[in-house]
């Protein structure tokens, strides 16, 4: 069957659309892996001049298999709503091929892929190229604090972002929210926030167990489990000796002293007397 000339030209035409889908597509790029701390900076890196000649704009894109987290063409910057205020790619940076995503404040819903774009736009021929792909993991802050009967627990909130402070004592299943950012009524209890802390102050016995900081959606921002030990009794006893042993001071002292030169006075008067 011979093939018409309208038909090779297609069948062209779908081979060039396939080999630049696959230049272009994601699968060919094994993630770059990038872990940080809840509240820390978190840097997606990405690289377009390797992968592109001289362009005539910038115009870069991240997203996440689910929506486009930020997008930047000039000085025009858009940004996902729960990323509002956390994304940025440097203009300087960009122009010098660096697209590489800084994502402020890192939360623990922001685990997951991430992908970037340039969208060229040349002579009427607009194409979006891969650059890389990045695959985040975020961690809580997890600790172990070992205090005493009456000092302080200082816990770090980590972020602007944290909500609630949840405990837990050592043999209970229950679970009580002790402090909550901007309710009063929660907070009239022990516990403080001071510059970025949650303080509470006065240590007791009752109070080993464990501290959880949550954050608006209710995900880990960090946990700090608690033991709170009592004074030695070795410890009470040597204070007590150190008390017992020092030289009493006032009335008592006056006496025994008087005492003492009466006595000397009796002994030796009649010498003196003599030698007189």
């Amino acid at each position: 069957m011979k093939m018409y000339g309208i038909d090779r030209l297609f069948i062209h035409l779908h081979c060039l659309w396939i080999v630049g889908y696959v230049a272009s597509s994601p699968l060919h790029s094994i993630p770059v892996s990038i872990s940080c701390n809840v509240g820390s900076q978190a840097i997606l890196p990405c690289k377009w001049k390797p992968q592109l000649d001289k362009i005539p704009v910038c115009h870069v894109q991240w997203q996440t298999p689910d929506e486009t987290v930020f997008e930047q063409m000039g000085t025009q910057r858009w940004q996902a709503t729960e990323f509002e205020g956390r994304v940025e790619v440097p203009e300087e940076k960009l122009w010098e091929g660096d697209c590489s995503l800084i994502l402020h404040d890192v939360q623990f819903g922001d685990v997951g892929l991430y992908e970037s774009f340039m969208v060229v736009d040349r002579a009427r021929n607009k194409r979006r190229v891969f650059i890389q792909s990045v695959q985040l993991s975020v961690h809580d802050h997890t600790s172990e604090e070992s205090l005493r009967v009456g000092e302080t627990l200082d816990l770090k909130l980590h972020t602007p972002q944290a909500k609630k402070v949840v405990f837990q004592g050592r043999n209970s299943t229950e679970m009580t929210v002790l402090w909550m950012r901007g309710e009063e009524e929660v907070n009239s209890g022990r516990l403080k926030e001071v510059e970025g802390f949650v303080v509470l102050k006065g240590l007791k016995i009752d109070d080993c167990g464990t501290y959880t900081v949550l954050d608006s959606h209710g995900l880990l921002v960090s946990t700090v489990h608690l033991t709170v030990e009592a004074y030695q009794v070795d410890e009470t006893q040597k204070f007590h000796e150190i008390q017992g042993k020092q030289k009493p001071i006032g009335k008592s002292t006056y006496n025994r002293s008087s005492s003492l030169r009466m006595l000397f006075v009796l002994l030796f008067s009649p010498l003196i007397q003599h030698l007189l």
